[in-house]
């Protein structure tokens, strides 16, 4: 074949075609717009998930620290408590149980549940006297004391 051939013209038109085709599109399409805006609106909204993650852990992280100080405060308070306490001879404060702040306390067991009562009911309902929170509370036992309005 002939490099000047009108049939070599012809493929190297139509490979060139392709490129500037596929080019065109890429750029134009409002497809391939829509996706890269949403690529990057995702990109956006992922830094600023990270930003709030990391501000949470530094709220948290200052939260803790404030009640780490806290309890610190407080057992320096009973600490003082208790030597006040043994200064004046004064035994009611001074043997006055620990009360744990964390609600807590890791060495002593939770109370079994076999040796605690069942709880019981409410006095006013339980003893049926006609108490407040009782079925017939309110109710007149004799309809005739109340007088009827007059009819006409």
């Amino acid at each position: 074949m002939d490099a000047s051939s009108p049939l070599t013209f012809a493929v190297v038109g139509f490979i060139i075609g392709l490129i500037v085709g596929m080019g065109g599109y890429r750029l134009f399409s409002k497809r391939q717009r829509d996706a890269a805006s949403l690529r990057q609106k995702l990109l956006e909204r992922e830094h600023q998930i990270a930003e709030m993650k990391s501000s949470v852990g530094n709220h948290l992280t200052g939260i803790y620290q404030r009640l780490h100080n806290i309890r610190d405060e407080a057992n320096q308070l009973e600490h003082q408590l208790k030597e006040d306490a043994a200064e004046w001879n004064i035994r009611d404060a001074a043997m006055q149980p620990k009360v744990e702040l964390s609600g807590i306390d890791p060495h002593q067991q939770a109370p079994s549940t076999s040796t605690s009562t069942a709880p019981t009911m409410p006095r006013d309902y339980a003893d049926g006297k006609g108490g407040t929170l009782s079925e017939d509370y309110g109710l007149k036992n004799n309809e005739a004391a109340t007088p009827q309005p007059p009819r006409y």
